[in-house]
This record gives structure tokens, sequence and C-alpha cells, in this order.
């Protein structure tokens, strides 16, 4: 967290939480209220000082004050920086490298999940063709466009399937998961309240 950030919470330990003013949607766009937020200083300031209480709440740390996320679907976004040909190189929604790779899934939609050092966290849908490419099966060799459209298609109707994404040096086996088991396997609140009794801010 930013040094500014932590002198605060330092100084006034004892600032009431907001709940239900900011987000975090699917392509990783921070909201207020629903509404995007766009000025590039705020957006950083924001990623940089992102954090999980032990609950499993996603929250922004502005000084002293806590302001837990409602999260669209998972706690982070996961962005393909590498160019067609080069080797995947993935990123989070806030610039967090990414280099750690523990598991892979496809939910019923097509949505694919990675967990990484940070979390677990969906790729964009707008990068999904970059990943197409890191796809193999079972020894490494890579799918044509029809066997990998069969394949996702399997994928998404809940069906274990051949098929792994290549990353680094390893290759990790992508399964499949309900939208709906996805906060309670890996331990986050999409839609944190307050504890009972406790003073928040509205």
């Amino acid at each position: 967290m930013d040094d500014i950030v932590v002198r605060g919470m330092a100084r006034w330990p004892n600032v009431p939480a907001v709940y239900g003013w900011l987000s975090l949607d699917r392509r990783g766009n921070w909201l207020i209220k629903g509404e995007r937020i766009t000025n590039p200083l705020v957006t950083e300031f924001i990623g940089r000082n992102y954090a999980r209480d032990e609950r499993g709440c996603w929250y922004f740390q502005n000084g002293p004050q806590r302001v837990f996320l409602d999260l669209d679907y998972a706690p982070w976004v996961y962005r393909i920086g590498s160019p067609q040909g080069a080797p995947l190189a993935i990123e989070s929604h806030s610039g967090k490298p990414v280099t750690l790779l523990a598991g892979a899934w496809l939910d019923e939609s097509g949505t694919m999940l990675l967990e990484t050092e940070h979390g677990i966290g969906t790729v964009h849908d707008r990068d999904l063709d970059l990943v197409l490419p890191h796809l193999a099966d079972r020894t490494g060799n890579p799918l044509t466009e029809e066997q990998l459209d069969q394949l996702m298609e399997r994928a998404q109707q809940g069906e274990e399937v051949p098929l792994w994404l290549k990353f680094r040096e390893g290759s990790y086996r992508i399964g499949t998961i309900a939208a709906r088991e996805i906060s309670g396997r890996f331990g986050f609140v999409a839609r944190p309240l307050p504890p009972a009794g406790e003073e928040v801010c509205r």
C-alpha cells in the first residue's frame, strides 16, 4: 500500500468503513455507484491499495478508511499482454504481472478463470482469442480451430475435457466450474455487508 495510506491508517485507526459505493465489473473497471472511474491517477491509486480482509471481502484502503467492493464476478480481471506468436504474458487489471499459475477453469458461459499468486480472476472477454494459441492437448500439441470449438462447447456443458493451458514452463489442465460455485470455492465475498453492530459510512 502507499505510504500515505499506511500513515493514515496508523493515525486514524477507527474510521467507519464504506459499503455499497464502489464496485469492480467483469472488464476490470472500477465504478462508483455504477459510473466508471476514468481518471487514471484515481484508478491506479485504487489498484495499488486494493486488498482482501479476513472475511474474504475485497476493499480499497482510501487513507484510513476501507471502501468495500461489490464484485460483478471475481476479485481480479486478467489481461493478456503478449503479442501474437510470443510466450503468454498475463497481468491483472491493476497492472500486476502474473508469474505463478495454480489453475485454470471454464464456466458454463465460456468465461475463463485463472488462479494466480494474486487470486482468482477472469480473463478479460476481449483477450480470450489471445489465449487460444496457448491451449494444447494432453501431449502439448496445438489444437485446430475445429477441435478447440468442440472442446470449449463440451466444457461449457460441464464436461471435463482434455484441454491444457501452456504458461511459462508449465502446462495446466483446464477444469470446468459453475459460476455460482466460484465465490465459495475460492473464498471471497461478492457483495460484502457490514458485520452486525459495526458503524458504517453510507
